[in-house]
C-alpha cells in the first residue's frame, strides 16, 4: 500500500483531513543507447504539487539532466539506488526498459515495458524474480482503457524513427552496397530534434538519386501514423507510399505486395492473443525479381512465437542498426532487416515528452484507479504469474 501521509490539523469534530501519497522512484535505465525517460522534470513536479514524493537516481545519459528535477524538488538518489536497497519497500519504481538480467528477487512494485506477457524469450526469468520478491509488475504495454486500447505508448515515435533507420538503410544499399552501421546516426545515437533527423533522412534519399517505394501495415495506429509522418516529411510523394491498414489486411498473408516495394514497415500491435498470419516468408523472400531490400519491424517481436515477420531471429541495436538476412548475389537484391526495441531514443527529449504527458495523468490516479487501468494491468501480472506456477510447479 501507498505510504499514508496525515496532515497536520487542528480537531474541530469533523473528519481529519488525510491525503494518499505515492512515493514514486525514477530509475535510471541500463540498456546501452537509451536516453529516454518516463517522466519528464515538468511532469515530475506535477506529481509534486499533487503531495506525491519523487526521487530520481542520477543518471548521465538521461535527456534531461539530473539538476532540473533536483531544481524542481526532486529527491536525487544513487545510480542503482533501488537494487542496493536504499529505496523503501512501498515506494514504486518507475522506468522504461528492461531490468539487467539477474537472479536477484523483485521486492518492489514496479512500473515498466517487461516484455513477459507475451511468450517472449526468458519471461520465465522476469516473473519468477517478482514471484520470488513478493513484487508487482505493472507493465507499461498493459495499461489499457476498458475498451482495451493502450493509455500511453512511444508508437508514435517509433513508427517516425523507424521509417528514418528504413531510409537510411536503403540509401546506404543504394550508395555504397555495404551494409548500414552505427556510422548512419550521430556519433551520440540521438538526434537533438526531429527537424534534424528529418534533414538526415532527406539528404540520404537525395545522395541515392532515387525515391523509394514504402509499404506501411498498421498505418492507421499510433506506430503507422508516425512512420507515414515522416515519409511523407522526408519527401516520399503519394504515389510512392502505400498505407496498410485491416481493411488491406483483412484477406490475411502473406502478401506478396510486400516484395514490390523497396522499405516494408511493419506498425501493427501483436496482441498476446494474435493469431494473425505472417505477412512475409522465408520462401517469399527468395523468390526471383524480389524489389524489396529493407524490412523495418517497429513492433520488433522475433521472439514471439506469433511474429508476423518471421524472416529474422534476433533484435538489432543502435551499434549494430542492421541485420543481412540474405545477401546480394547477381540475380538477387540484399534483404536488410532494421529491429530495434528503443528506436525512440533516436529523439530521446521529444519521445519522453509525449510519453510522460500520457503517463502522469495515471499516476497521479493509482491509488484511487477511478478508470481501472492499474486494476487491469495488474490482472494481466497475475494471471502470467498463475501461469508460470502452473508450468514450474512454484
Amino acid at each position: 500500500k501507498a505510504t499514508v501521509s496525515v496532515l497536520n490539523c487542528v480537531f474541530t469534530g469533523k473528519a481529519s483531513l488525510v491525503k494518499a501519497m505515492v512515493h514514486y522512484h525514477l530509475r535510471g535505465e541500463t540498456k546501452t543507447a537509451e536516453r529516454r525517460t518516463a517522466v519528464t522534470p515538468a511532469d515530475a513536479k506535477r506529481l509534486l504539487e499533487a503531495g506525491h514524493r519523487v526521487t530520481v537516481e542520477a543518471w548521465g545519459d538521461r535527456c534531461f539532466p539530473d539538476a532540473a528535477y533536483l531544481a524542481l524538488g526532486c529527491e536525487l538518489m544513487p545510480a542503482q539506488a533501488w537494487e542496493s536497497g536504499r529505496v523503501p519497500l512501498d515506494a514504486v519504481v518507475v522506468g522504461l526498459k528492461e531490468l539487467p538480467e539477474v537472479t536477484t528477487p523483485l521486492p518492489h512494485k514496479h512500473i515498466m515495458f517487461a516484455h513477459c506477457f507475451k511468450d517472449q524469450d526468458g519471461w520465465q526469468g522476469i516473473m519468477g524474480r517478482f514471484l520470488n520478491g513478493k513484487g508487482q509488475l505493472f507493465d507499461l504495454e498493459f495499461l489499457h482503457d476498458r475498451h482495451g486500447r493502450r493509455k500511453c505508448a512511444f508508437g508514435k515515435s517509433a513508427g517516425f524513427c523507424g521509417m528514418g533507420a528504413g531510409f537510411l538503410a536503403w540509401a546506404t544499399q543504394r550508395t555504397s552496397a555495404a551494409l548500414m552501421t552505427k556510422a548512419a546516426f550521430p556519433e551520440d545515437l540521438h538526434y537533438p530534434s526531429r527537424e534534424q533527423f528529418i534533414a538526415a533522412c532527406r539528404s540520404a534519399i537525395e545522395s541515392a538519386k532515387d525515391m523509394p517505394r514504402v509499404l506501411i501495415i498498421g498505418a492507421k495506429g499510433r506506430c503507422g501514423t508516425g512512420a507515414a509522418d515522416m515519409a511523407r516529411a522526408a519527401g516520399i510523394p503519394a504515389s510512392h507510399l502505400h498505407l496498410w491498414d485491416m481493411a488491406e489486411t483483412a484477406k490475411g498473408g502473406p502478401f506478396t505486395e510486400i516484395l514490390e516495394v523497396d522499405i516494408f514497415v511493419n506498425c501493427i500491435y501483436l496482441h498476446p492473443t494474435s493469431t494473425t498470419p505472417p505477412f512475409l516468408t522465408e520462401a517469399m523472400v527468395d523468390r526471383p525479381g524480389r524489389r524489396c531490400s529493407v524490412v523495418v519491424d517497429v513492433s520488433c517481436d522475433p521472439n514471439n512465437p506469433k511474429n508476423p515477420v518471421p524472416v529474422y531471429n534476433e533484435c538489432t541495436t543502435f551499434e549494430q542498426p542492421v541485420l543481412r538476412v540474405r545477401p546480394p548475389t547477381a540475380a538477387q537484391k540484399p534483404l536488410d532487416v532494421v529491429a530495434i526495441d528503443h528506436l525512440p531514443s533516436l529523439v530521446p527529449s521529444e519521445s519522453s515528452a509525449e510519453f510522460s504527458a500520457a503517463l502522469v495523468p495515471m499516476l497521479l490516479d493509482f491509488e484511487a484507479d477511478r478508470e481501472g487501468v492499474w486494476r487491469r494491468a495488474l490482472a494481466f501480472y497475475h494471471a502470467t504469474s498463475a501461469r508460470l506456477a502452473r508450468t514450474h510447479k512454484l
